[in-house]
């Protein structure tokens, strides 16, 4: 066979792989993978740098499938080049358990990078992992030693390009001169409800010229030839991000092809019959795959196998001549935060008070990065009010590798970004905006939460208690909404002293962390009332009275410290109160019942206090306690002014206490 027939005997198998496991399914999207194969095929067969038989090695090029809705493609690819992913995973495309769900999920399927479906997550991702291929190179590289050398590659879609987080990630990556990102844009003209200039008529090459990308055309989507030289142009152009538009053609070579018919649904048999005689290619059984074909593809698991084993070379060399910066390089590599230890977390004292938490929070972090140098982030311009800028460690830009991410004013790729760095391994990300902005990334940590990335967000300016800025500014719904995602631990301390151990908490998590935090001074409690698993625990009894309480005060961030002037004022009238703080209310409902009552007993009436929604509080505080909470957007005034003016005062407190105990409050006192 000549060398062009097996290419295009490769080409064909990948297309149809792809197509049988969607027709095999009855759903997918087999238009992608028909029009979109020759790219990715020139891209594994020719550039890829990757070890089939070890998935995670750390100096492997990175390939994200953006355009999320073809990963029958991907399976195709992953199936054919060695991975472990046995053709009957291909059979069972989108069945209950299989390895190959609907959309590529990391953490399920072998070789998946990054979870992607979500257009233009992956995008971003993408640019997250650049980011850290360049810090890290930056920081551990010497010129004998390059540890760290590899570029992300990508497939990105004419859906992907209209999502706005596209434009955002895409500016950031052009600015800081991401030369080893490389796209592949897919440009078939075809979404779901027809040709794409029904919505999307912009130039995106210029856009991205203009964003400082380096941008080619290839004019022929099936011209291996043509594509493997863009590539290697993209590969030269070091200085600069590259994307490569490939006009293609969805369902290629289909009875469907150029229709949005075949985006999004199966061929079905007498299309699909069609499809394959139109490639000479056997009709029956489903599933082929020449064997020159597989031949031909595994020989990654060789070529792989050598990369890996002159990379261990080095490594090892590295070892030698940097034992110390090594063993750091490969704990960080392994997930492991080095060198960090808990006595690193400052301890507050309450003569420092009061103290927004924010600050504390800024304080802790910057301990923190004395002595994580894995430890990277930045915020969405807002550093200086998140307090989230590590002093003495210099700025990420295109000619300098520092520890302060500038993300600009980008919130939705921020969050993408940052899950980008997570996923590339090697550092422990952060990013930050005030907690109201959690709307504008929530697609991402709902993504982190679903890839279970250790990542840490600082929301600040948590409350209506912020003040002037408005109800624009005052997250009413946001607590619960971000509580609601699973796998995601949101987390609102009441002082200095929970800030600090929250972030200590933060940092050995697994999973990814949010930190909500005040713009207000609050007063500092002593740190010995606080256990050392209070966030782990979620809730833990701050203060209880000498005798048995009529009623539980449960409260979480500020609103502790109105729950303890309550209980005060309560004490004065002969009544006895309980006060719990919950930063964490996930991480309390997580804990054994026999812990749960032991903190809030259900003997004992309870009121919840936190300024925000009610709904989402009732399961806790039962029938016979009560909510105050808001129900309503905030107002603009000094902060202290709008939290009285809102109800969030001791005689508010008291008062429903009262009418607890009396059997007369209403469940939601908002």
């Amino acid at each position: 066979m000549s060398s062009s027939s097996l290419h295009e005997t490769c080409v064909n198998t990948i297309r149809f792989l792809a197509a049988d496991a969607v027709e095999e399914a009855g759903s997918g999207h087999p238009g992608m993978p028909l029009g979109a194969a020759p790219m990715a095929y020139v891209l594994w067969d020719r550039f890829l740098k990757h070890n089939p038989e070890n998935p995670d090695w750390p100096n492997r090029d990175r390939f994200v499938l953006s355009a999320g809705h073809g990963s029958a493609l991907l399976y195709a690819l992953l199936h054919l080049y060695g991975y472990d992913l046995p053709l009957k995973e291909l059979k069972n495309f989108r069945q209950l358990h299989s390895k190959t769900p609907g959309h590529p999920e990391y953490g399920h399927t072998p070789g998946v990078e990054t979870t992607t479906g979500p257009l233009g997550q992956g995008f971003a991702n993408g640019v997250g992992m650049a980011l850290a291929e360049r810090y890290l190179s930056g920081t551990f590289n010497t010129e004998e030693h390059p540890l760290v050398d590899h570029f992300t590659y990508g497939i990105v879609s004419d859906g992907d390009l209209m999502e706005g987080i596209s434009a955002e990630a895409g500016a950031l990556a052009g600015h800081l001169g991401l030369g080893k990102l490389i796209y592949l844009y897919d440009q078939n003209c075809i979404s779901i409800e027809g040709e794409t200039d029904l919505a999307f008529t912009e130039r995106v090459a210029t856009r991205f010229d203009a964003q400082g990308w380096h941008v080619q055309h290839v004019e022929d989507g099936n011209d291996l030839d043509d594509i493997e030289a863009a590539i290697e142009a993209a590969q030269d152009a070091t200085e600069r991000p590259s994307i490569i538009c490939v006009r293609t053609h969805i369902g290629y070579g289909s009875p469907q092809q150029d229709t949005a018919a075949v985006h999004g649904s199966p061929l079905g048999t007498d299309d699909l019959a069609a499809t394959k005689e139109h490639f000479g290619w056997p009709t029956e059984p489903r599933f082929h795959v020449p064997e020159d074909a597989y031949e031909h593809c595994r020989r990654a698991l060789r070529t792989g196998a050598e990369q890996e084993t002159a990379w261990e070379d080095t490594l090892e060399a590295y070892r030698e001549t940097h034992p110390d910066a090594c063993r750091l390089f490969l704990r960080a590599m392994k997930g492991e935060v080095p060198e960090y230890e808990a006595d690193q977390v400052p301890t507050f004292q309450p003569d420092d008070g009061p103290m927004a938490t924010r600050n504390a929070s800024g304080e802790t972090l910057q301990a923190l990065a004395d002595n994580i140098c894995t430890l990277v982030g930045g915020s969405a311009d807002l550093a200086p009010s998140n307090k989230t800028h590590l002093e003495g460690y210099g700025t990420f830009q295109a000619d300098q590798t520092g520890r302060n991410l500038h993300f600009g004013v980008r919130e939705h790729a921020m969050g993408a970004v940052t899950n980008g760095i997570a996923r590339h391994g090697g550092l422990l990300p952060f990013d930050a905006t005030f907690f109201t902005f959690s709307d504008y990334m929530r697609p991402a940590l709902r993504l982190a939460a679903l890839m279970d990335l250790h990542r840490v967000t600082v929301f600040t300016h948590d409350s209506i208690a912020l003040g002037e800025d408005g109800p624009t500014h005052q997250p009413v719904e946001h607590l619960m909404a971000m509580r609601s995602i699973p796998n995601y631990t949101v987390l609102r301390p009441a002082d200095a002293n929970e800030t600090a151990a929250a972030w200590r908490f933060a940092i050995t998590h697994d999973g990814p962390v949010g930190l909500v935090l005040t713009r207000q001074g609050l007063p500092i409690l002593d740190a010995a009332r606080i256990p050392d698993d209070a966030i782990e625990r979620g809730a833990y009894v701050l203060e209880d009275p000498d005798r048995a309480p009529d009623v539980t005060l449960l409260a979480t961030g500020s609103e502790v410290n109105l729950a303890l002037k309550a209980a005060a004022a309560l004490d004065d009238e002969n009544m006895a109160a309980r006060v719990v703080s919950m930063p964490s209310m996930e991480r309390f409902e997580d804990q054994p019942a026999s812990y749960r009552h032991d903190v809030v007993s259900p003997d004992v009436p309870t009121v919840a206090i936190e300024a925000g929604t009610t709904r989402g509080w009732h399961h806790l505080v039962g029938d016979d306690g009560a909510v105050i909470g808001l129900d309503r957007f905030g107002l603009s005034g000094p902060g202290e002014e709008v939290y009285e003016e809102l109800g969030f005062t001791v005689d508010r407190v008291v008062n429903t206490v009262h009418d607890v105990l009396e059997g007369q409050a209403s469940p939601t006192v908002s």
